[in-house]
Protein backbone atom coordinates (compact mmCIF):
# COMPACT_ATOMS: atom_id res chain seq x y z
CA UNK A 1 0.00 0.00 0.00
CA UNK A 2 0.99 3.99 -0.31
CA UNK A 3 1.70 4.49 2.94
CA UNK A 4 0.14 2.37 6.06
CA UNK A 5 -2.74 0.04 5.21
CA UNK A 6 -6.05 0.88 6.81
CA UNK A 7 -7.15 -1.95 10.08
CA UNK A 8 -10.78 -0.90 10.15
CA UNK A 9 -11.56 -0.90 13.97
CA UNK A 10 -14.83 -1.18 14.92
CA UNK A 11 -16.34 -1.52 18.32
CA UNK A 12 -15.17 -4.35 20.69
CA UNK A 13 -12.15 -5.02 17.40
CA UNK A 14 -8.37 -4.52 18.96
CA UNK A 15 -5.68 -5.47 17.35
CA UNK A 16 -2.04 -5.21 19.03
CA UNK A 17 1.19 -6.89 18.69
CA UNK A 18 2.25 -9.73 20.43
CA UNK A 19 4.70 -12.18 20.59
CA UNK A 20 3.75 -15.93 19.14
CA UNK A 21 2.76 -18.11 22.22
CA UNK A 22 5.35 -21.03 20.94
CA UNK A 23 7.46 -18.39 21.85
CA UNK A 24 11.16 -18.16 20.21
CA UNK A 25 14.17 -15.85 20.73
CA UNK A 26 12.88 -12.48 19.53
CA UNK A 27 14.82 -12.30 16.74
CA UNK A 28 13.65 -15.63 15.21
CA UNK A 29 10.29 -15.01 15.11
CA UNK A 30 7.70 -12.06 14.01
CA UNK A 31 5.67 -10.68 16.42
CA UNK A 32 1.96 -11.38 16.18
CA UNK A 33 -0.86 -9.32 15.19
CA UNK A 34 -3.29 -10.15 17.45
CA UNK A 35 -7.07 -9.61 16.40
CA UNK A 36 -10.11 -9.76 18.69
CA UNK A 37 -13.20 -10.03 16.54
CA UNK A 38 -15.89 -7.02 17.88
CA UNK A 39 -18.50 -10.13 16.62
CA UNK A 40 -20.66 -12.03 20.03
CA UNK A 41 -19.33 -15.70 19.43
CA UNK A 42 -22.25 -17.65 19.26
CA UNK A 43 -23.50 -19.63 22.42
CA UNK A 44 -22.33 -23.06 23.03
CA UNK A 45 -24.42 -26.12 25.15
CA UNK A 46 -21.66 -27.46 28.10
CA UNK A 47 -20.78 -30.94 26.84
CA UNK A 48 -22.30 -33.61 29.62
CA UNK A 49 -19.23 -34.29 30.54
CA UNK A 50 -15.95 -32.84 30.48
CA UNK A 51 -13.92 -32.73 27.65
CA UNK A 52 -10.12 -34.23 27.64
CA UNK A 53 -7.51 -31.50 27.41
CA UNK A 54 -6.47 -30.82 24.20
CA UNK A 55 -2.75 -31.75 22.93
CA UNK A 56 -0.49 -28.76 22.32
CA UNK A 57 0.31 -28.06 19.16
CA UNK A 58 3.19 -29.12 17.51
CA UNK A 59 6.35 -27.02 17.37
CA UNK A 60 6.48 -24.24 14.77
CA UNK A 61 8.97 -24.58 12.53
CA UNK A 62 11.05 -21.09 11.23
CA UNK A 63 12.89 -21.44 8.01
CA UNK A 64 15.41 -19.36 6.41
CA UNK A 65 16.40 -19.12 2.44
CA UNK A 66 19.14 -19.77 -0.12
CA UNK A 67 19.56 -17.70 -3.18
CA UNK A 68 19.06 -19.67 -6.23
CA UNK A 69 18.74 -16.88 -8.81
CA UNK A 70 18.10 -13.01 -8.52
CA UNK A 71 15.73 -11.91 -11.63
CA UNK A 72 15.49 -8.22 -13.08
CA UNK A 73 12.43 -6.36 -11.41
CA UNK A 74 10.39 -3.43 -12.47
CA UNK A 75 11.70 -0.49 -9.72
CA UNK A 76 8.53 1.05 -10.17
CA UNK A 77 6.25 -1.90 -10.00
CA UNK A 78 4.71 -1.70 -6.24
CA UNK A 79 4.10 -5.23 -6.89
CA UNK A 80 0.58 -6.71 -4.67
CA UNK A 81 0.04 -10.27 -6.20
CA UNK A 82 2.49 -12.38 -8.23
CA UNK A 83 1.38 -15.69 -10.35
CA UNK A 84 4.01 -17.64 -12.46
CA UNK A 85 2.60 -20.18 -15.48
CA UNK A 86 3.59 -21.50 -18.70
CA UNK A 87 7.21 -19.78 -18.09
CA UNK A 88 6.02 -15.75 -17.21
CA UNK A 89 5.32 -13.99 -14.87
CA UNK A 90 1.56 -12.35 -13.73
CA UNK A 91 1.86 -9.46 -11.75
CA UNK A 92 -1.04 -7.19 -10.32
CA UNK A 93 0.75 -3.26 -9.65
CA UNK A 94 -0.74 -0.89 -7.34
CA UNK A 95 -1.17 2.85 -6.32
CA UNK A 96 -3.66 5.46 -7.32
CA UNK A 97 -2.77 6.13 -11.58
CA UNK A 98 -0.45 3.51 -11.67
CA UNK A 99 -1.95 0.23 -10.74
CA UNK A 100 -2.07 -2.00 -13.92
CA UNK A 101 -2.00 -6.02 -14.93
CA UNK A 102 0.96 -7.61 -16.56
CA UNK A 103 2.66 -10.43 -18.01
CA UNK A 104 6.32 -10.04 -17.74
CA UNK A 105 9.60 -11.90 -18.60
CA UNK A 106 10.90 -14.07 -15.59
CA UNK A 107 14.51 -13.86 -17.34
CA UNK A 108 14.69 -10.20 -18.18
CA UNK A 109 11.88 -8.47 -16.05
CA UNK A 110 10.92 -7.25 -19.38
CA UNK A 111 6.39 -6.24 -19.34
CA UNK A 112 5.35 -8.05 -22.13
CA UNK A 113 2.00 -7.14 -22.16
CA UNK A 114 0.34 -4.72 -19.48
CA UNK A 115 -3.55 -2.91 -19.10
CA UNK A 116 -3.94 -0.06 -17.00
CA UNK A 117 -6.69 0.42 -14.28
CA UNK A 118 -8.34 3.63 -14.19
CA UNK A 119 -6.85 6.04 -11.78
CA UNK A 120 -9.45 5.66 -9.23
CA UNK A 121 -8.29 1.91 -8.42
CA UNK A 122 -5.69 0.40 -6.23
CA UNK A 123 -4.86 -2.62 -7.77
CA UNK A 124 -3.89 -6.03 -5.61
CA UNK A 125 -4.07 -9.35 -5.03
CA UNK A 126 -4.10 -11.56 -8.27
CA UNK A 127 -4.69 -15.24 -8.68
CA UNK A 128 -4.90 -17.40 -12.59
CA UNK A 129 -7.97 -20.00 -12.32
CA UNK A 130 -9.80 -21.42 -15.06
CA UNK A 131 -7.72 -19.24 -18.01
CA UNK A 132 -9.21 -16.13 -16.06
CA UNK A 133 -6.83 -13.71 -14.30
CA UNK A 134 -8.72 -12.46 -11.27
CA UNK A 135 -7.78 -9.28 -9.92
CA UNK A 136 -8.74 -7.26 -6.69
CA UNK A 137 -8.41 -3.87 -6.02
CA UNK A 138 -8.01 -2.21 -2.36
CA UNK A 139 -10.72 -0.20 -0.87
CA UNK A 140 -13.14 -0.21 -4.25
CA UNK A 141 -14.86 -3.74 -3.09
CA UNK A 142 -14.47 -4.72 -6.75
CA UNK A 143 -12.59 -7.33 -8.60
CA UNK A 144 -12.02 -7.78 -11.90
CA UNK A 145 -12.00 -10.91 -14.33
CA UNK A 146 -9.89 -11.10 -17.39
CA UNK A 147 -9.10 -13.89 -20.58
CA UNK A 148 -5.51 -14.45 -19.51
CA UNK A 149 -4.46 -14.62 -23.03
CA UNK A 150 -5.62 -10.93 -24.51
CA UNK A 151 -5.96 -9.45 -20.41
CA UNK A 152 -9.70 -8.51 -22.22
CA UNK A 153 -12.19 -7.46 -19.39
CA UNK A 154 -15.03 -10.29 -19.11
CA UNK A 155 -16.74 -9.15 -15.79
CA UNK A 156 -16.43 -7.48 -12.09
CA UNK A 157 -17.48 -8.85 -9.35
CA UNK A 158 -18.18 -7.15 -5.42
CA UNK A 159 -16.87 -8.20 -2.38
CA UNK A 160 -17.25 -6.35 1.06
CA UNK A 161 -14.19 -6.04 2.64
CA UNK A 162 -11.08 -4.40 1.23
CA UNK A 163 -8.68 -6.66 -1.17
CA UNK A 164 -5.34 -7.69 0.13
CA UNK A 165 -3.91 -11.28 -1.19
CA UNK A 166 -5.59 -13.76 -3.67
CA UNK A 167 -4.31 -17.12 -4.78
CA UNK A 168 -6.55 -20.61 -5.26
CA UNK A 169 -6.03 -24.45 -4.21
CA UNK A 170 -7.13 -25.52 -7.53
CA UNK A 171 -10.95 -25.45 -5.92
CA UNK A 172 -11.60 -22.08 -4.34
CA UNK A 173 -10.04 -18.94 -4.14
CA UNK A 174 -8.47 -18.20 -1.17
CA UNK A 175 -8.59 -14.44 -0.14
CA UNK A 176 -7.10 -12.34 2.48
CA UNK A 177 -8.73 -9.11 3.18
CA UNK A 178 -5.63 -7.26 5.77
CA UNK A 179 -7.38 -9.45 9.06
CA UNK A 180 -6.48 -13.01 10.43
CA UNK A 181 -8.84 -13.86 8.17
CA UNK A 182 -8.85 -16.66 5.05
CA UNK A 183 -12.02 -16.58 2.94
CA UNK A 184 -12.92 -19.61 0.32
CA UNK A 185 -14.77 -18.45 -2.45
CA UNK A 186 -16.49 -20.22 -5.20
CA UNK A 187 -14.21 -19.13 -8.26
CA UNK A 188 -17.03 -18.73 -10.77
CA UNK A 189 -19.85 -17.42 -8.74
CA UNK A 190 -17.41 -15.27 -5.89
CA UNK A 191 -19.50 -16.61 -3.09
CA UNK A 192 -17.73 -17.23 0.52
CA UNK A 193 -18.04 -20.93 1.25
CA UNK A 194 -16.10 -21.13 4.38
CA UNK A 195 -13.60 -19.03 6.47
CA UNK A 196 -10.73 -19.79 8.40
CA UNK A 197 -9.11 -17.73 11.02
CA UNK A 198 -5.19 -18.07 10.89
CA UNK A 199 -3.55 -18.24 14.33
CA UNK A 200 -0.34 -19.00 15.85
CA UNK A 201 -0.15 -20.84 19.23
CA UNK A 202 -3.98 -20.12 19.45
CA UNK A 203 -3.26 -16.10 18.80
CA UNK A 204 -4.34 -14.98 15.81
CA UNK A 205 -2.11 -13.36 13.11
CA UNK A 206 -3.47 -10.55 11.71
CA UNK A 207 -2.33 -8.26 8.42
CA UNK A 208 -2.30 -11.62 5.72
CA UNK A 209 -1.75 -9.73 2.86
CA UNK A 210 -0.03 -11.03 -0.33
CA UNK A 211 -0.70 -15.11 -0.61
CA UNK A 212 0.24 -18.26 -2.55
CA UNK A 213 -1.05 -21.99 -2.68
CA UNK A 214 2.03 -24.60 -2.63
CA UNK A 215 2.36 -27.72 -2.05
CA UNK A 216 -1.48 -27.71 -0.13
CA UNK A 217 -0.24 -25.14 1.99
CA UNK A 218 -1.22 -21.03 1.78
CA UNK A 219 1.95 -19.25 2.27
CA UNK A 220 0.88 -15.49 2.99
CA UNK A 221 3.14 -12.58 3.77
CA UNK A 222 2.88 -10.64 6.98
CA UNK A 223 2.75 -7.35 5.72
CA UNK A 224 5.40 -4.78 6.61
CA UNK A 225 7.31 -7.82 7.62
CA UNK A 226 9.90 -9.91 5.94
CA UNK A 227 8.00 -13.05 7.26
CA UNK A 228 5.89 -15.43 5.06
CA UNK A 229 3.48 -17.55 6.87
CA UNK A 230 3.07 -21.04 6.33
CA UNK A 231 -0.88 -21.93 6.89
CA UNK A 232 -2.66 -25.09 6.89
CA UNK A 233 -5.82 -24.27 4.83
CA UNK A 234 -7.74 -26.38 6.69
CA UNK A 235 -7.55 -25.49 9.94
CA UNK A 236 -5.91 -21.79 9.67
CA UNK A 237 -3.00 -22.78 12.15
CA UNK A 238 0.63 -21.32 11.34
CA UNK A 239 2.57 -24.64 10.54
CA UNK A 240 6.02 -22.28 9.68
CA UNK A 241 7.54 -18.97 9.38
CA UNK A 242 10.03 -18.13 7.06
CA UNK A 243 12.30 -15.26 7.67
CA UNK A 244 13.32 -13.81 4.44
CA UNK A 245 15.19 -10.44 5.68
CA UNK A 246 18.32 -9.65 4.03
CA UNK A 247 17.22 -10.36 1.05
CA UNK A 248 18.10 -7.05 -0.71
CA UNK A 249 21.75 -5.30 0.00
CA UNK A 250 21.77 -2.06 2.02
CA UNK A 251 22.45 -0.37 -1.38
CA UNK A 252 19.65 -1.84 -2.87
CA UNK A 253 17.23 -1.09 -0.48
CA UNK A 254 17.56 2.18 -1.58
CA UNK A 255 13.74 3.57 -2.82
CA UNK A 256 12.19 -0.02 -2.54
CA UNK A 257 9.26 -1.28 -0.44
CA UNK A 258 8.17 -3.71 1.90
CA UNK A 259 8.72 -7.17 0.54
CA UNK A 260 5.39 -8.68 -1.21
CA UNK A 261 4.69 -10.87 -4.09
CA UNK A 262 5.20 -14.80 -3.86
CA UNK A 263 5.04 -17.09 -6.83
CA UNK A 264 5.59 -20.48 -7.03
CA UNK A 265 6.63 -22.68 -10.65
CA UNK A 266 4.66 -26.06 -9.39
CA UNK A 267 6.12 -28.15 -12.08
CA UNK A 268 9.75 -27.46 -11.14
CA UNK A 269 9.19 -26.65 -8.13
CA UNK A 270 10.48 -22.74 -8.33
CA UNK A 271 10.03 -20.29 -5.31
CA UNK A 272 9.65 -16.63 -6.43
CA UNK A 273 9.88 -14.09 -4.22
CA UNK A 274 9.94 -9.46 -4.31
CA UNK A 275 8.74 -6.65 -2.84
CA UNK A 276 7.09 -3.31 -3.85
CA UNK A 277 9.37 -1.18 -6.00
CA UNK A 278 12.23 -3.91 -5.87
CA UNK A 279 14.99 -4.01 -8.53
CA UNK A 280 14.84 -7.96 -7.98
CA UNK A 281 13.08 -10.34 -7.77
CA UNK A 282 14.48 -13.83 -6.76
CA UNK A 283 14.19 -17.49 -6.99
CA UNK A 284 15.23 -19.28 -3.50
CA UNK A 285 14.84 -23.03 -1.48
CA UNK A 286 14.10 -22.62 2.14
CA UNK A 287 15.28 -24.76 5.22
CA UNK A 288 14.83 -25.35 8.57
CA UNK A 289 16.47 -22.81 10.64
CA UNK A 290 18.87 -25.14 13.09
Amino acid sequence: MIGPKRIWVGIGLVLTLAPAACAAPPDMRPATVVVTPSATPKATVAPAEPSPAPEPPPAVVTYTYAIIRAYPHDPAAFTQGLVYADGVLYESTGLYGRSSLRRVALETGEVLQQRDLPAEYFGEGLALFDGRLIQLTWQNNIGFVYDAASFALQQTWTYPTEGWGLTHDGTHLIMSDGSATLRFLDPRTFQAQREVLVTDGGRPVGWLNELEYVNGEVFANVWQTDWIARIDPQTGRVLGWIDLSGLLAPEERQGADVLNGIAYDAQNGRLFVTGKLWPKLFEITLTPRP
